[in-house]
């Protein structure tokens, strides 16, 4: 048997492990600086115009699904089964060049058309920027993809981060430093050189400005990724990537009605006099979830190209399950720490007072994000043996659980159990639990991998177990509270170390 023990040098867990850290750097500071920006632009925009920017990147999240169609994850499927990788690199890149320069040219020529169809008539330039950036975005795909299947996880979070934090500065420069630099009278250069690139009544265009700038740059600096590329486009090659592709298109269409769509039916299911009000409890309380899906974002940067390349070894379906092991302990340990110290930091910290009724969602959204994780993961059954149909059929069937199960528990009575937004937390916590279940099914019939159920049950079990603990012992003192919740989280990572030490030496 291959050498698989956690404390092996070199070993694949740990690869895993800091490939995963690296891409959670990136993963974890655009998330904190995209929650930075929230407080910006409600000061400084109205209302409705803040809500055009949310329309519009809420359309971005489905048109990047659209305009990637898949071929990010057929990249990584083919770059291993193909022996010639350049030719799977320039045809996947001559796809999307030409659907990305479709879409940019019926965008521009239709920009006014489009606008009004959205209902924003008086600014077709929105729609002809986001077409830009949405297309500069897909043009990314593959050569990030490259980097990380060649395991370059540094070089693609520098890049990454670059975006971030150009994009970040853009909108402090044009929202905040432009029009306070324009009011300074003893600036008479700086002036000068604003007055030729802002324009004050331009507004919220400078967040869409900022984005295109930020991915014009990203797509510059990965022009070294076609450096001595042979620029052939490859018919049969494209036709089975497509047709491998294209069912993972559904797929992430269905993905988006499971995250985004229930905030949507809220506002309009509800009584318009409490729609607003639950929409932003709901919202806000979602946002805890991040600590569960940060993790499991960078898992993911990581995890894809790892488990195709680990395909090739006799003893590949060993290292998924063991992976899988490791994965439940980690995304419990998150769960449990998010649970304990809910109350005296997390919400105290991150939401608002007027915003805590809402913290009973917080448990089963933080659950329904693992059950996601663990789909992640069961998922490469389909990916491997390209029966991405299953990828498809899955996220459908996950969408037609959200939408029935909040058109029928949304609108509910408010002495229902289920009601208002409770009833969009259980939802999507049924949703994302049914398709890992369906998922680890259909898996073992087509891919079997013998994933250890007793660990997966039993570190979940653990710690839903010591949360349940920390609710009904709870020390009156803050100092106390800490100290026994810390205590509580202890007692689970020298459980996972004493069950896993002995297991990991044997398999030396």
């Amino acid at each position: 048997m291959r050498n698989f023990g956690i404390f092996a040098p070199m070993n694949p867990f740990k690869k895993l492990a800091g490939q995963t850290a690296i891409y959670g750097l990136s993963s974890v500071l655009g998330r904190i600086l995209g929650y930075l920006l929230v407080p910006l632009y409600t000061r400084v925009f109205l209302p409705a115009e803040y809500g055009t920017v949310s329309v519009f990147f809420a359309y971005a999240a489905f048109l990047t699904v659209i305009l990637t169609y898949g071929m990010e994850t057929a990249f990584f499927k083919f770059n291993e089964s193909e022996q010639n990788k350049e030719k799977v690199f320039s045809t996947g890149m001559i796809s999307l060049i030409f659907s990305s320069l479709l879409f940019l040219t019926l965008s521009s020529v239709f920009a006014q058309s489009i606008a009004g169809w959205i209902d924003y008539p008086d600014h077709p330039e929105y729609v002809s920027w986001f077409a830009w950036f949405l297309s500069l975005d897909a043009l990314s795909k593959i050569p990030f993809a490259r980097l990380r299947a060649e395991n370059r996880a540094i070089r693609f979070v520098a890049i990454n981060m670059t975006n971030i934090l150009v994009n970040f500065g853009l909108n402090l420069f044009f929202l905040l430093f432009c029009p306070f630099a324009l009011k300074q009278q003893s600036w008479p250069l700086i002036n000068g050189f604003i007055q030729l690139i802002y324009r004050p009544d331009w507004g919220i265009a400078y967040i869409f400005i900022s984005n295109l700038v930020a991915s014009s740059l990203t797509l510059i600096l990965l022009i070294p990724q076609f450096t001595g590329m042979k620029w052939k486009l490859d018919p049969k090659l494209l036709k089975t990537m497509l047709i491998y592709a294209f069912p993972l298109l559904f797929a992430g269409m269905a993905g988006m009605i499971n995250e985004t769509f229930d905030r949507l039916l809220l506002r309009y299911l509800l009584p318009k006099d409490i729609a607003a009000y639950q929409v932003g409890i709901y919202s806000a309380c979602y946002k805890i979830s991040i600590l569960m899906t940060i993790f499991i974002q960078a898992y993911k940067y990581a995890a894809e190209p790892f488990f195709f390349a680990a395909a090739k070894e006799k003893d590949a379906k060993i290292l998924y399950a063991r992976i899988m092991d490791y994965f439940i302990i980690v995304v419990s340990f998150i769960f449990l720490a998010t649970m304990v110290y809910l109350d005296d930091f997390i919400m105290r910290y991150l939401i608002g007072k007027n915003y805590w009724e809402g913290k009973a969602v917080i448990p089963i959204l933080m659950m329904a994000n693992l059950f996601l994780g663990v789909y992640y993961n069961l998922s490469i059954w389909y990916k491997l043996t390209s029966k991405t149909i299953w990828g498809a059929l899955l996220s459908i069937f996950g969408a037609i659980i959200t939408l029935v199960l909040n058109f029928w528990w949304i609108p509910l009575g408010t002495d229902h159990l289920v009601h208002g937004y409770l009833g969009s937390a259980w939802a999507t916590f049924i949703c994302y639990g049914s398709m890992m279940v369906i998922s680890y099914l259909a898996g073992q019939h087509f891919f079997p991998v013998k994933y250890n159920l007793s660990r997966f049950f039993g570190y979940l079990g653990l710690a839903i177990l010591l949360y349940t603990v920390s609710i009904y012992i709870l020390p009156d003192s803050l100092f106390l509270r800490i100290i026994f919740h810390t205590f509580l989280l202890c007692v689970f990572a020298v459980v996972a170390y004493l069950i896993e030490k002995p297991r990991a030496i044997t398999s030396r």
